[in-house]
């Protein structure tokens, strides 16, 4: 899980990412400083090779990195100052297991951060796109028929309670963003690698996803054109026991 020790007032703090492709984690290391410790995870060998690289350039050296599914039953043997999560509770099979394995890897004190999804349904386009919204519905389907859940943020706030944190933030994310925004690129590139999945999961025919693709190239090239995304909770809580 990603982590975040900003929180954390010891001399040494210690946080558990996940690797993802490389950013959390470096930033991570440069907050806790050398004297502190980043505990990497990723089942991707893509990932973390993409991170190793980095953290040689960069010349960091305080990110250990695992390899591994974090719907395995174990983390790493870390007792963390602080955790963060993006976009990774959604994914496992066995949410509510994880988010346990966190607690237990959170010294007393320690503050978990957490970004998920809690309506991806937002993520549209205005004037409305039934394109978009096809593609939308279908990456919602292939993700819960996997075993996951695109809406996680809805039940994590309850976990977290009955798991003995604390709740000291909830804040929801949505940006509306034109084409010319930076902001625009990320969902333009899942759109891109999104519909070639579809395809290969056999939710879409190629001819099918090669015209919800033109159709947001059509829309792109309007600079009117405005782009909702999903909608993310952030969850700011601290382990009380």
């Amino acid at each position: 899980m990603p982590g975040d020790a900003r929180a954390s007032p010891r001399a040494r703090p210690c946080s558990t990412s996940a690797a993802g492709p490389a950013h959390a984690a470096v930033d991570l290391a440069e907050i806790v400083g050398p004297a502190g410790r980043v505990v990497a995870v990723d089942r991707s060998r893509r990932f973390l090779d993409a991170l190793d690289h980095t953290l040689k350039q960069r010349g960091i050296g305080n990110v250990e990195r695992h390899e591994q599914d974090l719907d395995e039953p174990h983390l790493p043997d870390v007792q963390a100052d602080g955790a963060w999560a993006r976009w990774i509770f959604a994914f496992v099979t066995r949410p509510r297991d994880l988010l346990e394995r966190v607690a237990g890897a959170l010294k007393p004190g320690g503050v978990l951060v957490l970004h998920e999804y809690c309506d991806y349904r937002t993520w549209r386009l205005a004037p409305r796109s039934l394109e978009h919204e096809e593609f939308v519905r279908l990456v919602m389907e292939s993700w819960r028929d996997a075993g996951g859940e695109p809406d996680i943020a809805l039940a994590l706030p309850s976990w977290l309670r009955e798991l003995g944190f604390e709740i000291r933030g909830l804040r929801p994310i949505v940006d509306v963003v034109p084409p010319s925004s930076f902001v625009w690129q990320w969902p333009r590139a899942f759109i891109d690698v999104g519909r070639r999945r579809l395809v290969e999961l056999q939710r879409l025919s190629a001819d099918r996803a090669r015209e919800l693709w033109q159709s947001f190239l059509d829309r792109e090239s309007r600079p009117e054109t405005l782009m909702v995304t999903p909608a993310v909770l952030e969850i700011i809580a601290v382990r009380a026991r």
